[in-house]
């Protein structure tokens, strides 16, 4: 079988590659350049597609004794993963640039390519298995990354050798050092990869923007305040204000009548309420009169009237 392999220059992906030739597959090892303005080297753990990177995924392949080549796939990654990430956090939303890059780029436009240049398969160092045209989850469940991959279609699943999801990743190390793999010690990557100095709100503030705003609970807005969208979208943890406990973005459907609503932060992640439900759960649980609007909602406690509507 004739098989494409990601190779990004860390010690999972040279491994990988390394098990697909072991297993008499025709191998041709590429890496791809996502990057308009590669850094020289990696900052410590973080960043990735480096020049640094692309030399080490290429000396992986001589001594792996395979042909290897470098794809300029950056338009398409600045596109389909960097635009998107900064357009949905503009939204409020919370992205996952990991599983837009495996979506669109790693298993779409890479795949793609090699279906068209005659390939059988993709093979990438993920830490998933494929099993009867499952996708499964690795044996190594503190490194499993079938979530991000959990977008593939079925062709795409298909075509995936994924020869790391029954491995520690421990033992992968120590196979990389036994196979005299220059990347063995490497250390791994973390964060957002486009991100090389870990500042990802920094980073998102310089293009967006920062827009303060008020912390709301599912029945109320309370008087603390959130340094906005770049660092508090729906969907994640943040604390509330420096004396507040940690909130949640809750459900955007209404945990009462199933309609719609609005994402919203919690004390608790239970479930949003709309206006209506929250009305009436409110005002008919017999709470406390604990604020100024006498409805024992957490709401300011100058406040006129409860934004929940229950007063």
């Amino acid at each position: 079988m004739r098989v494409l392999a990601a190779m990004s220059g860390g010690v999972d992906s040279a491994v990988a590659a390394a098990r697909a030739v072991e297993a008499g597959h025709d191998v041709v090892g590429v890496h791809l350049a996502l990057s308009r303005s590669p850094q020289a080297e990696r900052t410590g753990a973080r960043g990735c597609c480096t020049i640094e990177d692309a030399s080490d995924a290429r000396r992986s392949a001589d001594v792996l004794g395979i042909p290897f080549y470098v794809w300029d796939l950056a338009e398409t990654f600045q596109a389909a993963v960097v635009d998107d990430f900064v357009a949905e956090y503009a939204a409020g939303r919370t992205p996952n640039p990991c599983v837009r890059c495996n979506e669109r780029v790693k298993f779409a436009a890479l795949l793609d390519r090699a279906v068209a240049l005659g390939f059988d398969a993709l093979c990438t160092g993920h830490y998933a298995r494929v099993e009867g045209g499952r996708l499964l989850r690795a044996a190594d469940h503190r490194k499993d990354q079938s979530y991000v991959l959990g977008v593939l279609t079925p062709e795409q699943i298909a075509r995936a050798v994924l020869p790391l999801g029954g491995s520690v990743k421990d033992d992968v190390r120590a196979e990389a050092a036994r196979r005299g793999l220059p990347v063995a010690a490497k250390p791994d990557k973390y964060d957002v990869c486009f991100v090389p100095d870990g500042d990802t709100a920094g980073w998102l503030a310089d293009r967006l923007g920062s827009r303060p705003g008020r912390c709301a609970t599912s029945r109320a807005r309370c008087s603390a305040t959130t340094t906005g969208r770049t660092r508090s979208p729906s969907g994640s943890a943040r604390a509330c204000g420096s004396d507040a406990p940690p909130r949640t973005a809750a459900p955007a459907t209404c945990s009462t009548c199933s309609r719609s609503a609005a994402p919203s932060w919690s004390a608790r992640p239970s479930g949003s309420t709309c206006s209506g439900c929250a009305a009436a759960r409110c005002a008919g649980a017999g709470r406390p009169r604990a604020t100024a609007t006498g409805c024992g909602c957490r709401c300011a406690p100058t406040a006129r009237r409860c934004p929940a509507r229950c007063d």
